[in-house]
């Protein structure tokens, strides 16, 4: 591809001084030089302020909020305990448009009443503690088209802020039975055992 637009460009600038020499034999003479450039469109993508455009493969951790239970010890979860973690896009380098799809999976496949439940996007202007429009996630998986507008001036693509919650849940339609979540709890006990949720987080150009 490199070649080839090497290529346009060098016939270009041989076509253009064939033209000037054209001219020299006329009476009036025009003499000129002209640089041919074009840009490539930007693509740098910071999830939580790491650039995932520059490698294949980028590992980003997230750390979970732990809403407060007074019957469980902080940065802990046990039945009944909720939580999120938070997705920061900025795309404010991307000159395309693009689709970014997430796909979420929790890890621990022995605690299957530990689950995502929902997410939410966060206003720019989100004071902690405000209502947001909870959507519930039905197939574990958030995507989405963004087009870039180019009939708008200085048109630039806004940061955005998805949030995830999960939960331990206990109910009427729970798959653990009590020695299940005191099996958990002795595992803590003896070796650490902590909770993973993987985030596959891909970003697409549209070209159509």
């Amino acid at each position: 591809m490199v070649k080839k637009i090497r290529f346009i460009l060098v016939f270009m600038s041989l076509s253009i001084c064939l033209c000037l020499m054209s001219t020299t034999y006329s009476r009036y003479v025009a003499d000129a030089t002209s640089n041919i450039e074009v840009l490539f469109a930007r693509w740098q993508i910071l999830v939580n302020d790491s650039d995932i455009t520059s490698n294949k493969d980028s590992t980003i951790s997230f750390i979970p909020v732990i809403e407060e239970n007074e019957h469980v010890a902080s940065d802990a979860i046990a039945p009944s305990s909720k939580g999120y973690f938070d997705i920061d896009v900025n795309p404010v380098n991307v000159e395309v448009s693009f689709k970014y799809s997430i796909t979420l999976e929790m890890a621990n496949e022995n605690i299957p009443d530990l689950m995502i439940t929902k997410y939410a996007f966060i206003p720019n202007d989100y004071i902690e503690g405000d209502p947001l429009d909870i959507i519930n996630l039905n197939d574990n998986s958030i995507t989405d088209n963004l087009y870039f507008d180019k009939n708008a001036d200085s048109f630039q693509f806004e940061p955005f802020t998805i949030r995830i919650y999960f939960e331990w849940y206990e109910g009427e339609n729970e798959l653990m039975n009590d020695e299940d979540d005191t099996a958990i709890g002795n595992m803590a006990a003896t070796e650490n055992t902590t909770f993973k949720i993987n985030a596959n987080i891909s970003f697409e150009q549209l070209l159509e």
